[in-house]
């Protein structure tokens, strides 16, 4: 018999020596003998398994062939073989029966995973939101239960991919601007109302989890009255610059630099709904143009305002205390005593003014500082008269004399019995602090367990007693009422008080709830930039303000130190063991004597110094003003514009995460431990999902580091979600949500 010869068509992958495979134009030809004898489309897998199972029934192929010329695996080739034998051709074609439309995609789960799939997410990315296998989700598709959008949105891009991009715009205007277009406009022709703020899809923003705090951000007043403060035109609007301000507080940049040099700009930008944040130079600027003049005060004023009539039953008493802001820079600052390092130090005073859970109200600052009373007599009493809601009509306060407006709560620096009357007959305010020099003792008979209710509503045991007294003398006399706590080493804690309509356990919760503004200073001072001086400009004072007199300074330190020594020699002259030298008989009696001598002309000679320099200060005013000063004395003022704007930045920020902390199961969960969870979440990267369509934007924070914390987390967003905040600037509503649903909690 004579061979046919081995021939076959160009570009044909042989299978063997009878049949080959030739691809054209999409197209899969079979040859059989140099014959064109099956064919089907490229993409199309049921027509390629009838071809296979043909080769092999018939016998122009074997098993093994089609698996080394395919790269199937020989149950596939053997399965479609089989197929074709028991069920025919038609088989290959038959619409796969499914059970009963899949047990694993509830109706529930189906209507998430079309909302997923609408979004533009890849079906790995669906199955691992759901908790289901890919090839569920892939039958689910075929079988027409979910349909995979035909134009697919724009896909979310990875952190390294953004990354890559902003790296590229550097080239350009610079590093993340890629919104060419609105920066060209901004910087030819200005922005009244600022860029656009429009989001895009991102996967791993790094601190996207600080968009958490929006709601509550926004319920406390972050963007309310704003037209108040400054005009700001450009790119970025006062919207987008407080916002900014809120991030750097939420994720702890105490900072503008440190935010600029641990935070890439791009990445800023996908929180703002811009391509990238503003740099410091840029922030700096548009803060000093919200801080113009004494906007930022009437801002803060307003905010104030508000915070009081929102929770009226916070601001019947009000605690005042002092915070020193430490200066190193070259401006000769005032002196001043800071308790906290036990030196005295220049820098700026701040009282602050809070409520009795230790949230902020509002500060005072004062460079050149005239104490506690003066700050409270000129600026706070002034204010709260104004501020605090409710407060009893003048007819009420006639009716009843022991009925009072408020009360001020502050420690041992505000004891002044003239203050306290001052307050009482001039405006009916109460005062209340801890009584000075208490040395007697109150019989133990007089002292009764009390339960106390703490303004947190918490219950506590107190042994109290009561009493009427009298403190100052003369003109200043005043009957108070003093309460006195017995604690268990048997010391005795007084507290008086014109608060003459209120009990004895009100008093005493009321002043030992005085610690929560301790708190809050030191929770502030680690976490918030409450005394950071983040501007280095100077200015000079208006001329008026009343100073130390450097003169009478160095003249009283002089009186004290000869005072000092004068104490000292005459303590060595009175000394008991030069007794036994006096005696005549005594071998150090010639020695003693000199030095007796010597004693008695140092102790004259200091006693005249003392006097002249006592009389030196009789005739030196205490008292100059910042005119009268040498130019070697004068000191500059540090504007506080831009300081005041963080600080109330700061305020808002605090009450937020406050707030936040009771939205959590707080009889499961300290407010301490809160306020940890809330610190980890608002650095965690989260992913950004915008929906026009739908009109969301979809917080995705990926999820925490124990079980326990993601179902703290779930509690917080289902009430976040119960908000419907919308972003400002946008017609979106905020949705919060972990990267996977936690875990159920074991019985």
């Amino acid at each position: 018999m004579q061979p046919i010869l081995p021939l076959k068509p160009q570009g044909a992958t042989s299978i063997n020596e009878k049949v080959c495979v030739v691809p054209e134009n999409g197209t899969w030809v079979y040859y059989v003998w140099m014959c064109p004898t099956y064919y089907h489309e490229e993409n199309d897998h049921d027509h390629f398994r009838l071809t296979i199972a043909q080769l092999i029934n018939t016998g122009a192929c074997r098993n093994h062939e089609i698996v080394s010329a395919f790269g199937i695996t020989r149950n596939c080739a053997c399965r479609a073989a089989r197929q074709l034998r028991e069920r025919g051709i038609i088989s290959f074609f038959e619409k796969r029966r499914t059970r009963n439309g899949g047990t694993q995609l509830t109706p529930g789960k189906l209507s998430r995973a079309q909302t997923f799939l609408n979004r533009g997410m890849s079906r790995q990315d669906v199955a691992d939101e759901l908790k289901v296998n890919k090839d569920t989700l892939r039958k689910a598709i075929n079988d027409g239960r979910l349909e995979e959008p035909d134009e697919q949105p724009e896909t979310a891009t990875t952190l390294s991919e953004r990354s890559i991009e902003d790296a590229e715009a550097a080239d350009g205007m610079g590093t993340a601007c890629t919104r060419l277009d609105d920066r060209t406009l901004g910087a030819l022709f200005g922005m009244g109302e600022g860029a656009r703020t429009e989001f895009r899809p991102c996967l791993d923003v790094p601190n996207g989890g600080s968009l958490c705090a929006l709601p509550a951000l926004l319920a406390n007043g972050l963007l309310t009255s704003i037209k108040k403060l400054g005009e700001v035109k450009g790119y970025y609007s006062q919207t987008h610059i407080l916002l900014v301000l809120a991030i750097m507080c939420l994720c702890r940049f105490k900072t503008i630099e440190k935010l600029q040099r641990r935070y890439a700009p791009g990445e800023l930008g996908n929180l703002l709904g811009l391509d990238r944040g503003p740099e410091a130079r840029c922030l700096r600027y548009k803060m000093d143009n919200l801080a113009d003049g004494s906007a930022v005060e009437e801002w803060a004023a307003s905010l104030s305002q508000q915070w009081m009539e929102d929770s009226p039953e916070t601001a019947g008493f009000l605690y005042v205390d002092g915070h020193v802001k430490v200066y190193s820079g070259d401006n000769k600052l005032p002196r001043r005593f800071v308790s906290r390092q036990r030196l005295c130090l220049r820098g700026i005073s701040a009282y602050w003014v809070n409520d009795a859970i230790g949230q902020p109200f509002f500060l005072v600052e004062k460079q050149i500082d005239p104490g506690l009373l003066e700050t409270l007599r000129e600026d706070i009493v002034p204010r709260l008269l104004a501020e605090v809601p409710n407060q009893p009509t003048e007819k009420e306060l006639a009716g009843d004399p022991g009925l009072h407006r408020f009360v001020i709560v502050f420690d041992r620096a505000g004891y002044s019995p003239a203050f306290f009357k001052e307050m009482w007959e001039k405006y009916r305010i109460a005062c209340m602090t801890y009584r000075k020099n208490c040395t007697d003792q109150w019989a133990l008979e007089e002292f009764a367990e009390v339960e106390a209710v703490m303004p947190r509503g918490e219950k506590v045991e107190m042994a109290l007693a009561e009493r009427g007294s009298h403190i100052g003398s003369g003109s200043d006399r005043l009957w108070v009422k003093e309460v006195r706590k017995l604690t268990d080493t048997g010391h005795q804690t007084a507290v008086v008080s014109t608060g003459y309509s209120l009990d004895i356990t009100t008093l005493a919760a009321a002043m030992f709830t005085r610690w929560c503004q301790e708190n809050f200073f030191a929770y502030a001072m680690h976490h918030f930039p409450i005394e950071i001086l983040t501007d280095n400009k100077k200015e000079v004072f208006s001329g008026t303000e009343q100073v130390i007199n450097p003169v009478w300074r160095e003249a009283d330190r002089q009186r004290n130190a000869a005072n000092g020594k004068l104490t000292r020699r005459q303590g060595k002259f009175m000394n008991k063991d030069s007794e036994k030298a006096a005696c005549s008989d005594h071998p150090d009696h010639e020695k003693w004597e000199r030095k007796k001598a010597e004693l008695l002309e140092e102790i004259q000679d200091l006693q005249a110094e003392k006097e002249a320099l006592a009389a030196k200060l009789k005739d030196t005013p205490k008292h100059i003003t910042w005119d009268e000063l040498s130019e070697e004395d004068k000191f500059m003022k540090l504007p506080s514009g831009r300081r005041r704007l963080i600080n109330t930045v700061g305020m808002i920020t605090y009450r937020a995460e406050t707030a936040m902390t009771t939205m959590m199961d707080t009889d499961k969960l300290s407010t301490t431990d809160a306020r940890a969870i809330l610190q980890g979440l608002f650095t965690s990267p989260a992913d950004l999902f915008p929906d026009e369509d739908n009109g969301t934007l979809t917080v995705r924070v990926h999820t925490a580091s124990t079980p326990a914390v993601n179902r703290h987390l779930a509690v917080l967003f289902d009430e976040l979600n119960a908000t419907e905040t919308v972003y400002p600037g946008t017609n979106l509503t905020m949705k919060f949500t972990t990267l996977s649903p936690p875990p159920e909690k074991p019985d």
